[in-house]
């Protein structure tokens, strides 16, 4: 079985082949392998690593949350996180904070 890429939208599973297009049946984005290789970045880590979805990462700095007192600490491993685009480009969920976005430059690649 071969593997399909994930739509580059939407980040789906579920893409499948029409032609020589990839199309996402979750938000019905269509691409070709060509037209991802251009419009994709690539997000490095603090060390210069490329980063992938699903790559386990570590904090390299104590992190203040926004609107509350508390502190992710250095060294914190963050599993399966997922890029996005923006200005904070991972998205991740953090055992014991929860829900998190996080700038590439303040973690390193595992």
């Amino acid at each position: 079985m071969s593997h399909l890429p994930n739509c580059p939208k939407c980040n789906s599973e579920y893409t499948y082949e029409d032609g020589s297009l990839f199309v996402c049946p979750e938000c019905a984005h269509e691409w070709s392998l060509e037209s991802v290789s251009e419009d994709t970045k690539i997000i490095k880590d603090a060390n210069g690593n490329v980063l992938n979805d699903g790559d386990t990462v570590s904090v390299i700095k104590d992190l203040k949350v926004k609107g509350s007192s508390s502190v992710i600490k250095i060294g914190t491993k963050v599993k399966n996180i997922r890029l996005v685009e923006g200005d904070h480009d991972i998205d991740c969920k953090i055992e014991g904070f929860g829900a998190m976005k996080l700038k590439s430059e303040f973690v390193k690649k595992i």
